[in-house]
């Protein structure tokens, strides 16, 4: 098909008339009605001076831009590319215009298992109020730092992203207070671990309209995953990626734990000023902050606690990973670095997390929280050994393929902290009058 300067004029003009009515209607030509598809069959469009114009489809460079180009002019050699991924365990054909870890970004976003997390408590319980961060908040700012550090090391942001929606995904009801309650219950089976819960989610419960159980992730995300499990400084290192996952995540809960912990009352904001970290913050914002309302102050250091941790993240890996690539690009993925915080931030990390451990997590109000959800789920545990005709029919199957006590513990992993309550209200109320 050729073109001239009337031909294009007038293709400008029916897209400019299609445009201020409706962007996605039909355009008529001269002797037939065009659609969308057809358009680009028979045209290649883009845009001039932001107008939506036509131009001849011999022309190599109007055309969608593929996954891999993209990749190629974005990321670094040693970043894990989309072309060489190592695929699925149920085999899949590529997708048009979507890369393997965009479409283990959607599965995630899309299961059943990712909503939940919504009615989940991060730290604090939703009697608490409604400001502080529930585990799907939580893993929406892991996910945005995540990115942040991964764009600026030039690593591949769609694995990063895919890995960071994931990580929190097999947390059980009540945080770390449910986990270690389930871990408990069974503990003559090999415990309970959020982390090893999340790859059952994606391989065997989550249920999708493909004809096999599970998300069917890439195996880079579910081996991403895996190292969370089995935290072993002696093996392989994981992926960058997940390196930075790994980060993003202690980054956030630093900074939104101190957020939270002071909105509702927990601890003062003199209390934290007199950690080295917190002064470090305070030095970055200046002589202003003294001018500044308490809520405004206490952004404004949570704002500081991120991003001078994410600083010195950069500063660290770029330098680390710009030298190993001069020798080989693919080094940096084999060596015993690992993408972090580094040295005096580092040490002073870990004191703002011992006073948080200290003052905030084992505050009185947090432990008689942690009690009653503790017990209620270990009366829900044996409850359901009693009655199994109580489960949902699936965990009842469940229970010929695992056991009954891990199917059962497979189903209180996957309630949210409202559900749970309610159940327990519905069926064990009366087992414990004392936490009614």
């Amino acid at each position: 098909m050729t073109t001239n300067g009337s031909d294009l004029a007038e293709a400008a003009t029916r897209f400019r008339t299609a445009l201020k009515t409706n962007p996605f209607s039909p355009v008529r030509n001269k002797d037939q009605q065009i659609t969308p598809r057809q358009i680009t069959e028979r045209e290649s469009i883009v845009y001039i001076d932001g107008i939506m114009t036509a131009t001849s489809s011999s022309s190599p460079d109007h055309r969608l831009q593929t996954i891999a180009e993209r990749e190629q002019k974005l990321l670094a050699p040693y970043a894990s590319f989309s072309s060489q991924t190592k695929g699925r365990k149920q085999p899949e054909p590529d997708h048009p215009y979507r890369g393997p870890f965009q479409r283990d970004r959607d599965r995630i976003i899309h299961s059943s298992a990712y909503r939940r997390l919504s009615g989940k408590m991060q730290v604090f319980t939703g009697e608490m109020g409604d400001y502080h961060r529930t585990r799907l908040t939580h893993t929406h700012e892991v996910a945005s730092i995540a990115r942040t550090i991964g764009r600026a090391l030039r690593l591949n942001e769609d694995l990063i992203e895919a890995m960071a929606l994931f990580h929190d995904i097999g947390h059980p009801p009540f945080g770390h207070a449910g986990e270690d309650a389930l871990n408990l219950c069974l503990e003559k089976e090999g415990g309970f671990s959020h982390n090893r819960y999340a790859l059952t989610i994606a391989e065997e419960l989550e249920i999708s309209d493909r004809p096999y159980t599970g998300l069917n992730l890439s195996r880079e995300v579910l081996e991403g995953q895996a190292t969370r499990v089995h935290k072993d400084p002696s093996a392989a290192p994981p992926s960058l990626e997940a390196q930075v996952v790994e980060a993003a995540d202690s980054i956030t809960y630093d900074a939104h734990d101190t957020d939270d912990a002071v909105k509702l009352g927990l601890v003062t904001l003199d209390e934290l000023e007199e950690l080295p970290l917190i002064q470090h913050c305070l030095e970055r914002i200046g002589s202003s902050g003294d001018q500044r309302t308490p809520t405004i102050r206490r952004r404004a250091i949570v704002h500081e606690l991120i991003d001078s941790q994410v600083s010195n993240v950069l500063q660290a890996a770029g330098e680390f990973l710009q030298g190993a690539a001069r020798s080989d690009p693919e080094s940096p993925q084999r060596q015993a670095f690992r993408i972090g915080p580094v040295q005096q931030l580092a040490e002073q990390k870990q004191e703002l997390e011992e006073f948080l451990k200290q003052r905030v997590y084992h505050h009185p109000n947090l432990l008689q929280t942690r009690d009653m959800a503790q017990q209620r789920l270990q009366i829900m545990f044996q409850g359901y050994q009693e009655h199994v005709d109580w489960l949902p029919k699936r965990f009842q199957e469940r229970a010929n393929e695992v056991g009954l006590t891990r199917s059962i513990a497979d189903y209180l992993a996957g309630m949210t902290d409202r559900y749970c309550n309610q159940q327990f209200s519905n069926f064990f109320q009366d087992s414990c009058e004392g936490l009614a």
